[in-house]
């Protein structure tokens, strides 16, 4: 099969993944062989071909934002043999592969119900081989049933970009009807904006595209600025997309008495040095994400079956992931890119 494969993490200019041809892979126990439909391109999976994270697995495939279909069944998975949701999987389904690809179950974290913070969670295209190729495999336990009236290219920028948007947004506590800032305006945002302005939210943005700033107030933002402008007015939280540290002092800056700062992304520069009075006095709070729960991401399918999304997905074949990658770096995609087989 076709495939990109992480061979040289450095400087995307330096086309760090390079086109290979493998075998297609053999489904695990417990695991589904699947058939890749569509792959989102993640600023993650760009963190991993640069070398921002250090890579697990050599030679990796990156890749997990997928939409595919079942095409073969390891042993012990089928209809008799489901993961946390009790649904079994047979070929033909159509399922969604995610990041987070394992947990232990067993440690505190696990049993408390917050198995993202698991020590021996496992990561898709980054400890596994993602999307990034024809096919894939997953998990059965870790596998996501998909939500009807969405397209294969509309769905997958919704298993990484929006349930980690909704995450961020759950970590933020806006209240009902709250002021809410977005800092970048990329795939994640543009879906954690939808959220919000379903729920009553008024929604300012932060960003430095122009495309971005056009694409938010099509989908309602009531404003948008530069990346480091303050909003027009306090804000009850705010979301960190953009990987810049930087802007950690001017959204916090932004936010109303009380209000917290949600940091969405795996990766950050450095954040510069706070003034207490200016940044955080007034019970303003900091708080990170660290990938989701499998119940996270069920929520939010279910809101985004419930509520119809629009998703700006622009498409390129998997020939061209390099190039996906290249203009996702250089600040050129409005929305969510994505790979079509």
């Amino acid at each position: 099969m076709t495939a990109w494969q992480v061979v040289d993490p450095g400087p995307v200019s330096s086309h760090p993944l390079h086109r290979v041809t493998v075998p297609v892979p053999r489904p695990a126990p417990g695991e589904l062989l699947v058939k890749v439909l569509a792959c989102g391109v993640c600023r993650t999976d760009l963190h991993v071909a640069e070398g921002d994270l250090a890579v697990h697995r050599p030679h990796v495939i990156p890749g997990h934002e997928v939409v595919g279909e079942v095409v073969a069944l390891g042993s012990d998975t089928g209809p008799d043999a489901g993961g946390a949701t009790g649904d079994g999987f047979t070929p033909g389904d159509r399922v969604g592969v995610a990041w987070l690809r394992h947990t232990c179950g067993r440690c505190g974290y696990c049993r408390r119900g917050r198995e993202n913070l698991c020590p021996s969670s496992r990561y898709t295209g980054w400890d596994a081989d993602g999307g990034y190729a024809e096919y894939t495999t997953v998990p059965a336990a870790f596998a996501l049933r998909l939500p009807s009236g969405y397209s294969d290219t509309e769905l997958a920028p919704l298993l990484c970009a929006g349930i980690i948007g909704y995450r961020a947004l759950l970590r933020a506590e806006l209240p009902p009807g709250g002021r809410l800032g977005l800092y970048g305006f990329g795939g994640s945002a543009h879906l954690t904006a939808q959220v919000a302005l379903a729920q009553g939210a008024r929604v300012h943005v932060m960003t430095r595209g122009e495309r971005a700033r056009e694409l938010a107030l099509r989908l309602g933002a009531s404003s948008v600025q530069g990346a480091a402008d303050p909003p027009p007015e306090p804000l009850d939280a705010a979301i960190l997309f953009a990987p810049v540290g930087e802007l950690v002092l001017p959204a916090l800056a932004a936010l109303d008495r009380g209000g917290i700062l949600s940091i969405a992304g795996i990766h950050l520069s450095d954040i510069p040095s706070l003034n207490y009075q200016r940044h955080l006095f007034q019970e303003r709070e900091i708080r990170s994400v660290t990938a989701n729960t499998r119940a996270d991401a069920r929520d939010f399918l279910a809101f985004a079956g419930e509520h119809p999304m629009a998703v700006s997905t622009p498409e390129y074949g998997l020939d061209r992931a390099d190039e996906a990658l290249a203009d996702l770096s250089a600040g050129r995609i409005a929305g969510a890119a994505v790979l079509r087989m």
